[in-house]
């Protein structure tokens, strides 16, 4: 079932995802400071913790779960990514991980960093 694939998603490290964000905005001509940016916002990791992080190779779930602060903002981002909307998705961490996605998504799509982390303009 899905909800098994989610569980190995879960205890993947997040330093495994990390060089296809990456990717995905380089691609479109953005940085990977940009997205640091984007992934700050949404836990809380200062740049150093983040970048710690993914030095220990922290999984989605730990990585997830011990985030400093995790932006209550995010809940205005909606949408779907990968066939899932974003607001609907009940289970929590996944819930969390289709958010960066859908973040990372914008961003790449060339949205302007102020809308990225909804902020008023």
């Amino acid at each position: 079932m899905a909800g098994s694939n989610w569980e190995r998603v879960y205890k993947m490290p997040f330093a495994s995802a990390y060089p296809h964000y990456v990717r995905k905005v380089e691609t479109k001509g953005l940085t990977k400071a940009e997205l640091d940016e984007v992934i700050r916002w949404l836990t809380g990791y200062s740049q150093e913790a983040l970048e710690a992080e993914i030095a220990n190779a922290t999984s989605f779930e730990a990585f997830y779960g011990q985030a400093p602060a995790m932006n209550p903002a995010r809940s205005l981002v909606t949408g779907t990514i990968c066939g899932d909307r974003v607001e609907t998705i009940e289970e929590p961490l996944k819930r969390e991980i289709r958010t960066l996605d859908k973040l990372v998504d914008e961003l790449a799509k060339g949205k302007a960093m102020e809308k990225v982390l909804r902020q008023a303009s």
